[in-house]
């Protein structure tokens, strides 16, 4: 099998014109198990299905006559600002998708303006990243570990290299039981089996990628190997309270955002602790199965902290057109990781690159076509609240 050249690769790219093409070109070029473990969630997979269900089930209400010639999507909040109501979200083992990895997603998310958050899981130090890509705006996600010193160390290196925002992830006291990679048998980093062996005849460009670079090993961890949901339950505090925030306040000197909440109260309590922003997440369902979708809990949330604490989602956001709803319906950021790690699997930089093109125009042809030129100008008017959806079946995974 004739492995792909670069022009081959721009061209794919180039003709790819949304985020599920995209997806279609990773499928074909990354093993399988590296695939699913982005393409994959949690047990029957319910909550990523309704979550893209969610977007799915969006009714936008156009206006029409106004003058859209020239549209702002631009948005600032948490110190950072973006061309679009966009962050890319924290992912693990990034290298594992392509081997440029982190430095990959942070030049293409320089060169578009676009905010990027750093993983605690993440293969490039954050002295690296700071230092290799120094323009880009970048968040730093923390897990809090059961070793509080090696959590103490890493904050302060983040803050040393100029993270401003600390991202604290609370969604993962265990680990969920994600299938897909139970059953591919996936260990971090890809080990060498019968199956992956045989695997290189299907996909030899991204094993000779993987062979002839640096080993994946997590920057941040002293310890790795064993699954992800080994490395989870070794690593991570259970016993994380709201307590540990008064202890995180104290030794992070930038903003605190808590990403992974789920209810209303959480949300208003967190607010009444000094957090300074929220992310409504599940885990994009790749924790608890059958959790509520983030963009139907966003009008609960908003209304529980009020108009001026910064509101992101994620979680099932594969169209431009979702990050409008998600602004429309009272979020101030939509953070996205799958949409770019398709693009990462699919062609490197360039392919994130493509992702977030395509995500951009998305976003801009649905304000001119809601008759909104102005992003400030979204309100719950253009998206009326959804009439009772029907839950898809298990292993039903709606693409857009």
């Amino acid at each position: 099998m004739e492995p792909p050249s670069l022009a081959r690769t721009a061209a794919a790219l180039r003709r790819a014109q949304t985020v599920e093409d995209l997806r279609v070109l990773a499928r074909r070029r990354t093993p399988r198990a590296v695939f699913d473990y982005v393409d994959g969630a949690a047990e029957g997979e319910r909550s990523l299905a309704r979550a893209r269900q969610a977007f799915a089930d969006v009714e936008f209400r156009p206006r029409v006559l106004r003058d859209v010639k020239h549209v702002d999507a631009r948005v600032e909040l948490l110190g950072v600002s973006s061309p679009v109501p966009l962050v890319l979200a924290p992912t693990g083992f990034t290298r594992m998708m392509h081997t440029q990895g982190e430095w990959a997603v942070a030049r293409a998310a320089a060169a578009a303006g676009v905010p990027y958050t750093l993983s605690t899981m993440g293969t490039v130090s954050v002295e690296d990243l700071a230092a290799d890509v120094p323009d880009v705006q970048r968040w730093f996600q923390l897990y809090l570990w059961q070793d509080r010193e090696a959590s103490r160390a890493l904050i302060r290196r983040a803050a040393a290299a100029g993270f401003g925002t600390l991202v604290l992830t609370v969604d993962t006291a265990v680990a969920g039981q994600r299938l897909r990679d139970v059953r591919n048998g996936l260990t971090i980093p890809p080990a060498l089996t019968a199956r992956t062996l045989g695997g290189m005849a299907l996909h030899p460009r991204w094993w000779v990628d993987m062979l002839t670079s640096e080993p994946i090993e997590f920057a941040s961890l002293r310890t790795s190997g064993g699954t992800v949901a080994d490395l989870v339950d070794r690593m991570f505090d259970p016993s994380m309270t709201t307590d540990d925030l008064a202890w995180l306040r104290e030794e992070w000197p930038g903003r605190i955002v808590v990403k992974g909440v789920q209810h209303p109260q959480d949300a208003a309590d967190l607010v009444a602790l000094g957090m300074d922003g929220l992310v409504l997440s599940n885990h994009g369902g790749r924790q608890l199965d059958r959790a509520v979708a983030p963009l139907d809990l966003l009008p609960e949330v908003r209304a529980a902290v009020g108009p001026d604490v910064p509101l992101l989602i994620d979680g099932g956001v594969m169209h431009g057109g979702d990050i409008v709803a998600a602004r429309a319906r009272g979020a101030d950021a939509v953070m996205v990781g799958r949409a770019y790690l398709y693009g990462l699997m699919a062609g490197g930089e360039p392919g994130v690159a493509r992702a977030l093109e395509i995500l951009v125009s998305q976003v801009h042809r649905t304000l001119r076509l809601l008759g909104v030129s102005r992003i400030a100008d979204l309100g719950p008017d253009h998206v009326p609240p959804a009439a009772a959806r029907h839950t898809p079946a298990p292993g039903a995974l709606p693409t857009s």
